[in-house]
């Protein structure tokens, strides 16, 4: 269920709204709209900023270039020990726990940009034909 708002904004702040309503594709109500929510999840969750990406606005690691989903996809890899994920890369676990968090409290987000980035070797053979994949400690396949 949605509520609507009423609140003014100053010109300039009007104007960087229409700005980042151009930006995203999206109407200066819409936009707002989200931007709030996001802020209001930034206060709920440490460490946590939203960014534009090239796939749209993302959930990010403070201080880093790693996305949310990035974090959860390597937990997972390390069957959710936040010690190894950390190490892997070499980020505090403070902030693992804090990305693990976010990814637990909105789970259909993170899984949507799980699936969306987990791309088949055949799906990238039609975008690079003369990909050659390697695997550690084998051959190379073709």
């Amino acid at each position: 269920m949605s509520k609507v708002v009423s609140f003014r904004l100053k010109d300039e702040e009007m104007e960087a709204l229409r700005r980042a309503a151009r930006r995203l594709g999206r109407t200066p109500s819409e936009t707002a709209s989200i931007l709030v929510g996001e802020a209001l999840r930034q206060q709920d969750f440490a460490f946590v900023e939203f960014r534009d990406s090239p796939v749209g606005r993302q959930a990010y690691l403070q201080g880093t270039r790693l996305a949310v989903w990035q974090i959860a996809a390597i937990a997972r890899d390390y069957d959710g020990d936040v010690n190894l994920t950390a190490a892997h890369l070499s980020v505090p676990v403070i902030q693992v726990k804090a990305a693990l968090n976010y990814a637990d409290a909105f789970p259909e987000e993170i899984e949507a940009a799980i699936e969306d980035n987990d791309v088949t070797v055949a799906q990238l053979r039609r975008l690079i034909p003369n990909l050659e994949v390697f695997e550690a400690g084998g051959a190379a396949s073709t």
